[in-house]
């Protein structure tokens, strides 16, 4: 039977619903040459491995897979508090995350290479490389294309997972090994330069910390020898005690072995040093009632912390009310104010920004505002406070999430030298910045390209 002419509609044969899922009836709208299905160059392979045999061989666990196909073991301490069967991957195996392969979860482990624990959440395959090379199946099933066929692929509602006989009826194209090869060459070259200039924009911005602990003099110095008693305990600690510290109870302003060492082994600088509280006025911001959906349909900017990536914000992933503002403890702030992330996930502590709009914060962030610019240019204080990066997170307290707060970063010490050598660290910051931003941005062009070409020659 014909369906010409409906534009919006697809009709499906009853025979053919295998699950009642609208995406997985889509058509791919790509095609390519030389297909071949998964299951014709895969092998599902499955060796159980005991948790003892793990840590005879000093075998390491599988943690995860990042979009990017990059793998990430479990320390071998974990393996006794593991809960679960294991089962062990061999070199020259294909791997995948069940839940995140629509994403790019996808793992080829060399010949040759060091075999790990995985558990049934990532099924283990066999290639057959008198057909495919293994780099070159992951970069195929790495695709856009691809990522969009096993989305379709993928069931379940709360974590979706992609079954193994639904991964193995994929088909992709697999030319002859020579051309795998060239492809492979191609790309990695590509991939090579890209991360080459990654590489410099790294070292400009080490070069940028350096630079900037150098013209302000900072120097990292051990508390100060004293006679007496003192100096016996100095020269005890240092000879006898070296995995035990001892701590002068006037020095503990609060529990934590980062803040007892910064305070105990001190810094020396040569220009005057002033606290941010004698710079600017310190303000936070609030989250305004998530139960009033409407108070995020507004046009006002409204900052997370996830958003405070060492850049100026102009424009933000929420906007609030004027509403939401006057019934909650957010604030609007001015343009040119400082942000200082207090707390969030992985790296997030202790990065700033600076706002290049009037903009609402929620509370984990930290905002300088009204900044004396007689004595400090807000650009300096924003790279300076971008250098100590480390110091600032160093100074967090707490068990399982620390957290820098309003108290602490208030009475943080800020080095202040005339205002012509501020203008002169600005002015080859600003020029560095420029500079590693531009490679990062080519670097990542590079890298799209390379992919794209990629995709253009396997797919039609």
């Amino acid at each position: 039977m014909s369906f010409i002419g409906y534009k919006y509609i697809t009709f499906i044969n009853y025979k053919t619903l295998s699950l009642w899922d609208v995406k997985r009836y889509m058509q791919d709208h790509i095609s390519f040459g030389n297909a071949v299905k998964l299951k014709d160059v895969l092998s599902p392979f499955c060796e159980p491995v005991t948790k003892k045999e793990m840590i005879i061989n000093n075998w390491q666990i599988v943690s995860k897979i990042s979009f990017s196909g990059d793998l990430f073991l479990r320390n071998i301490s974990e393996t006794i508090s593991f809960k679960g069967n294991l089962n062990k991957v061999e070199g020259d195996s294909l791997i995948y995350s069940k839940i995140n392969v629509r994403h790019g979860c996808i793992y080829y482990h060399p010949h040759d290479a060091i075999p790990f624990g995985v558990s049934s959440e990532y099924p283990v395959y066999k290639i057959d490389s008198t057909r495919v090379l293994g780099d070159f199946l992951v970069m195929v099933i790495q695709s856009n294309a691809f990522k969009t066929i096993l989305n379709r692929k993928a069931t379940g509602i709360s974590k979706a997972r992609v079954k193994p006989t639904e991964f193995l009826e994929i088909e992709i194209p697999i030319p002859e090994l020579s051309v795998q090869e060239k492809l492979l060459n191609t790309y990695n070259g590509k991939i090579h330069q890209a991360r080459t200039m990654e590489a410099e924009a790294c070292q400009i911005e080490k070069c940028i910390d350096e630079y900037l602990i150098q013209t302000l003099g900072i120097v990292t110095q051990l508390p100060p020898k004293k006679q007496g008693n003192y100096t016996h305990y100095y020269q005890k600690q240092n000879r006898e005690y070296n995995y035990l510290r001892f701590v002068r109870f006037t020095n503990v302003v609060e529990w934590g072995i980062d803040i007892v060492s910064k305070k105990q082994k001190g810094e020396s600088y040569k220009f005057p040093i002033i606290k941010i509280k004698d710079l600017c006025q310190i303000g936070s911001g609030g989250t305004p009632s998530r139960s009033c959906s409407h108070y995020y349909k507004g046009t006002t900017p409204w900052i997370k912390t996830g958003e405070v990536v060492n850049e100026e914000i102009f424009d933000t992933e929420e906007h609030i009310t004027e509403e939401a503002i006057a019934n909650s403890s957010a604030k609007l702030y001015p343009k040119g104010s400082l942000i200082i992330a207090m707390y969030g996930q992985g790296d997030t502590r202790g990065r700033t920004a600076k706002l290049g709009v009037d903009a609402t914060t929620n509370q984990a962030c930290a905002v300088l505002h009204h900044i004396d610019n007689n004595i400090v240019t807000t650009d300096y204080l924003w790279y300076y406070l971008q250098g100590r990066y480390h110091d600032l997170r160093s100074m967090a307290s707490g068990n399982n999430q620390p957290n820098l707060n309003a108290g602490k970063i208030r009475n943080y010490d800020v080095v202040v030298p005339p205002m012509d050598i501020q203008n002169e660290i600005v002015a080859y910051i600003k020029k560095q910045k420029v500079l590693a931003k531009q490679l990062k941005r080519r670097a990542q062009v590079m890298r799209k390209e390379a992919l794209k070409e990629f995709e253009k020659e396997i797919i039609e």
